[in-house]
């Protein structure tokens, strides 16, 4: 199996999520072994996609670097990731991702347009061989497990009424991500928004892009996506986080209550012992390839 890139580059203009300005992104084919980089073309600044520049996790997944940020990144390489794309250039106009409509259906509509070009390097993963847990006192989890097959399980719990208990397993391809994961929307609170307004964020935050609730019910006049959207799109959020292991994944993610920062502890010590994982090439690991194969199978790219 092959590295994947586009076919082209393609171009939009957006909304940041916490500044609500417009944001111009174009994402450019790049060669074979070059990873996911982003560019800041207005400050001259490369991003690599890579653990060690997370800055922040409270909000969004932002990576920085010299005092250069680019934030709210999840949604776009939860997209980039879930259709096996190993190299790209992500370019932006300012320090947001554009936002859309809260959700990575946008994004898959822009790889589909560029479509997606193989290279001739081989692929290569990151297969789990350990167990590795990052839990809090108060009962959040997050997990890596070794699986012979790509998983995403995860809970979350509410005691909006709206929301309550909701659990989703996905087994992954990419007709299924685009089916069940990606039309899935961001969501707050409207009390939540308030005073995150009141500290200049989320000041590009509507219900034409997040699904937002008061004390009883959803605002959103047109309803959800899907009865139980919200944990789905906690599953698009850690999907979106993974791509910061550089290599797509073989292996299961489980969590509970699980977030951005949890994430990102889990991704930093998954790397702390070699033993929890082996990095295998896909031309030469076979049963692998498999799963790959099968996962891009129904893809109309």
């Amino acid at each position: 199996m092959k590295q994947r890139t586009l076919k082209k580059s393609v171009e939009i203009v957006g909304i940041g999520l916490h500044k609500g300005v417009p944001v111009k992104m174009r994402l450019e084919p790049l060669p074979e072994n070059s990873g996911i980089v982003i560019y800041r073309s207005d400050v001259g600044v490369t991003i690599p996609l890579k653990k060690e520049y997370v800055v922040d996790t409270k909000m969004a997944t932002v990576l920085g670097k010299d005092g250069v940020v680019v934030s709210t990144i999840e949604h776009l390489l939860s997209a980039v990731y879930a259709y096996g794309i190993d190299n790209l250039r992500i370019v932006l106009d300012n320090d947001e991702i554009p936002v859309l409509d809260g959700s990575a259906s946008g994004y898959c509509m822009l790889i589909e347009e560029a479509g997606i070009a193989e290279l001739e390097a081989s692929k290569k993963a990151i297969k789990i061989k350990k167990e590795v847990v990052v839990e809090t006192e108060d009962g959040k989890k997050v997990s890596l497990k070794p699986s012979d097959r790509i998983v995403y399980d995860f809970e979350i719990k509410f005691s909006h009424p709206a929301i309550g208990t909701q659990k989703f397993h996905f087994d992954y391809s990419i007709e299924e991500y685009k089916e069940n994961i990606s039309k899935a929307r961001t969501f707050g609170f409207l009390h939540e928004v308030q005073y995150l307004r009141s500290i200049g964020l989320a000041l590009g935050g509507s219900m034409e892009n997040a699904i937002v609730l008061d004390e009883t019910k959803i605002l959103n006049p047109e309803g959800l996506r899907y009865e139980d959207e919200f944990v789905r799109h906690k599953i698009l959020d850690a999907i979106g986080d993974m791509a910061l292991l550089e290599y797509t994944l073989i292996g299961e993610y489980d969590a509970i209550a699980g977030s951005h920062h949890l994430n990102h502890l889990l991704t930093k010590k998954l790397y702390e012992d070699k033993d929890n994982y082996e990095i295998i090439d896909l031309e030469e690991a076979n049963s692998e390839a498999v799963i790959f194969e099968m996962a891009y199978a129904k893809e109309s790219v």
